[in-house]
């Protein structure tokens, strides 16, 4: 691989990290006001009909844009021009049946759905729901076409427009439905309901601007197809079956790791009910656990998300290729997240009440055991950052049926912990927590021993795990040296907090080229790389 073919993969990996941090922190923005306006019981119905449509979209469009992405980068490094816009089409013929039958399944289905979760008002937002999974399976193969072609920036705007529209319409919409349905006793049924209609929202304005991206570039692609020489010689079939055979693992695999939130709600809800649990509390624990805990973890796993949809077109362009190139990829890819995941799991540990207290004012009657559950469930940032990395390799290397075997695996050994202890322990909804850091462990394990394997890749330890846990560590006791001194001398949380953030991460920037954990050649190869390695010129000699 060529410097310029690293960068290029570097940049277009940023550029979908970038995005993703964007959006989660977009998400982060607008779930704070939309969890204060729900309320405990409110969230709680909320979570698991977003559970459920997640579950859905991942069986019918979300693994879309990774399967398009491979299969049209597959051939255009082969110049076959004609042969990836004609899967383009049939994959828009795909997205049209697949999104069709799953939006009729939650809109029909929502009140058998809100019976067996056993929530009351659940079908309201489901109802709402339903069509953005049609609007997304479109989206994806838009997606996946632009991915393909090794280019992020249209995925990435078009995700940070689809949030922002998504934010808006979710509040505004709260607000209205609320409003309106104050005098109601389902009140909170309604509210979710509002702000689920943003989920709709984004999505349909994403696909337009995807759509008009597509009208720019076509007289592009047009030209390319008409210089390419080379005949269609993949019939429909061929390429309905070749697409079935690259989105059916990645359906599955990403399957489990949906099933395990939905089934979660679901296996907690109608066991804490059989135990005498009020549903007002049953709901109120599960939208403290999903709208404020996962919330929170998910944003720094959002980056590992986006560099796996990034890394899957260019794994699968050159893993025939040179090993040394693979190797060096793949290595590169796991220390970018690991120097992301560790320094947030350990800031989010040591800020936990500050950072509830300053996101999540009105939600005081769990805030406890918010707490609680973030100082002792960060660590799952780590092991899913690094379950979705390797997931995503296994797969862009063809070996796309181990993350299915590894997560169905996990899924199991999860169930069976979650069940057991709700059943014969008090613990309630820190089961939950012990079954979400068990889950992505137990994936991480098998595909890290998978990747090592089959790759015959050797993971290069000190600078990707322990000099990331050692910057982390040491940021943590500057971080809450920093809040406690500050808290105590103004006793203004949002200042203390804020500061104590921008300290630890200047810290631990610093710890990061002391510790040599990037060479200047690495950080160069990087956006803005050059200005880094110049600025920390004096501490990498």
């Amino acid at each position: 691989m060529t410097k310029q073919t690293k960068k290029n993969l570097l940049m277009q990996g940023s550029i979908l990290a970038i995005a993703g941090i964007i959006t989660r922190l977009i998400g982060l923005i607008y779930r704070i006001p939309m969890a204060n306006m729900l309320g405990e019981e409110g969230n709680g119905i909320y979570s698991v009909a977003f559970g459920i449509y997640n579950i859905t979209l991942t069986l019918s469009s979300y693994s879309l844009p990774l399967a398009v992405s491979k299969l049209v980068s597959q051939r255009c490094s082969n110049k076959e021009y004609r042969n990836a816009f004609h899967i383009f089409r049939n994959a828009l013929l795909f997205a049209l049946i697949s999104g069709t039958i799953a939006c009729s399944l939650i809109y029909f289905g929502s009140d058998f759905l809100e019976g067996i979760y056993a929530r009351n008002g659940l079908s309201e937002p489901l109802k709402i729901v339903a069509p953005t999974t049609f609007i997304m399976a479109l989206l994806g193969v838009f997606r996946g076409l632009y991915q393909g072609k090794n280019t992020m920036i249209p995925t990435a705007l078009s995700q940070i427009f689809e949030q922002i529209i998504n934010a808006v319409v979710s509040v505004a919409a709260i607000y209205l439905f609320m409003k309106v349905y104050a005098t109601s006793p389902n009140v909170s049924a309604y509210g979710a309901a509002g702000g689920i209609c943003g989920t709709f929202a984004g999505a349909f304005t994403a696909l337009v601007f995807l759509l008009i991206v597509f009208m720019i570039y076509r007289p592009t692609l047009m030209k390319q197809i008409d210089r390419d020489r080379t005949p269609i010689d993949e019939t429909n079939g061929e390429i309905y079956k070749a697409l079935f055979l690259t989105v059916i693992p990645i359906i599955f695999s990403q399957t489990v790791y949906q099933l395990g939130y939905t089934l979660d709600d679901l296996i907690f809800g109608n066991i804490m009910l059989n135990k005498g649990i009020e549903s007002v509390v049953v709901s109120s624990l599960q939208g403290a656990f999903n709208s404020q805990y996962n919330l929170l973890i998910n944003v720094p796993v959002a980056v590992a998300s986006a560099m796996a949809a990034s890394t899957i077109p260019s794994i699968a362009a050159s893993s025939k290729r040179n090993t040394y190139d693979l190797h060096d990829k793949i290595g590169g890819v796991i220390k970018f997240n690991m120097c992301i995941a560790f320094p947030s799991a350990v800031g989010l540990s040591v800020l936990a009440r500050p950072i509830i207290m300053l996101l999540f004012p009105s939600l005081t009657l769990y805030q406890d055991t918010v707490v609680t559950l973030m100082i002792f469930g960060t660590s799952a940032i780590i092991f899913y950052s690094l379950s979705t990395i390797t997931t995503s390799i296994l797969q862009g290397t063809d070996h796309m049926k181990l993350p299915i075997y590894h997560a169905a695996f996990s899924l199991v050994i999860h169930i069976i912990i979650v069940v057991l202890l709700l059943l014969f322990t008090d613990l309630g909804i820190y089961a939950l927590l012990i079954g979400n850091i068990t889950f992505p462990l137990i994936i991480s394990a098998l595909n890290w021993y998978a990747v090592s394997k089959h790759l015959h890749y050797t993971q290069e330890i000190i600078k990707t795990f322990l000099v990331p846990l050692l910057s982390s560590l040491i940021m943590g006791i500057i971080v809450f040296l920093t809040y406690s001194g500050l808290n105590f001398l103004i006793d203004f949380n949002l200042i203390s907090t804020l500061c104590s953030i921008l300290i630890g991460s200047i810290a631990y920037f610093i710890l990061l080229a002391l510790l040599r954990c990037f060479s200047t050649e690495e950080l160069k190869e990087m956006p803005l790389g050059t200005k880094m390695a110049r600025l920390l010129k004096p501490l990498l000699k």
